[in-house]
């Protein structure tokens, strides 16, 4: 019996010396890390980071963002319904509406919304049923659309390099008046033209704009006082 144990104790020896197994961590995920550069980039300019809710109230994701109940935006198949009263937010502007209407007409308001948001739509290379929106808004008084431009130029320019201009094209939104898509020139060819910009030079990014009078009205602010700009 000891010759047996002995024998098996030299063939299971364990050599101590030997190093361990290494187990790579994981990096993080790049929609959180242009989440995060994003963040630090508003922080830096005194913004506030403010979350809501993804399963939203019709009122809050439509009709406060001056979207009457008539608005093809409402169409069953843009908008995740639940009930005919709730529905799966399609952007982060209602968190924007929840915090003008906390402040009680008074500002500045000056946050920007994070978050995921769900639509109807077919998921493709450059279309998904729930995508990631980064929303700004400022609302104070005596605030222009040279701000906005401002705001948007500084933005383009840490996010996708120094070199990198914008330009503002006019646009329609319900909740901003007036209302602007935002380009910028495209990284790869400079402005020449390529298969990535489609031969125009320019990237959209963004849709902007200054905050309709009616959104600022329902959400308890003057508009005759505050003005604001919004992005996302």
């Amino acid at each position: 019996e000891e010759a047996a144990l002995e024998e098996k104790l030299r063939e299971e020896t364990i050599d101590v010396t030997l190093p361990g197994r290494t187990f790579s961590l994981g990096s993080p995920h790049p929609l959180s890390r242009t989440i995060e550069d994003i963040e630090d980039f508003f922080l830096g300019l005194g913004y506030e980071i403010a979350e809501g809710y993804e399963v939203e109230t019709d009122y809050y994701n439509f009709e406060a963002l001056n979207l009457p109940k008539s608005h093809p935006a409402r169409d069953m198949q843009d908008t995740f319904y639940i009930s005919e009263e709730t529905l799966l937010r399609t952007h982060t502007s209602p968190v924007q509406a929840r915090t003008m209407e906390s402040r009680k007409g008074r500002g500045p308001v000056k946050i920007i919304c994070p978050g995921k948001v769900y639509r109807r739509d077919s998921d493709d290379a450059t279309h998904s049923h729930q995508f990631t929106q980064i929303e700004g808004l400022v609302v104070d008084r005596n605030i222009r659309m040279s701000d906005l431009k401002g705001t948007l130029e500084l933005f383009a320019k840490e996010i996708f390099g120094a070199e990198r201009e914008i330009r503002l094209r006019p646009s329609y939104f319900p909740f901003t008046e007036p209302s602007v898509e935002v380009d910028i020139s495209c990284f790869k060819c400079k402005g020449a033209g390529c298969n990535v910009c489609k031969g125009t030079g320019w990237i959209e990014i963004l849709g902007a704009g200054m905050v309709h009078p009616n959104v600022l009205e329902m959400a308890g602010f003057d508009p005759d006082e505050y003005s604001g700009f919004a992005f996302g």
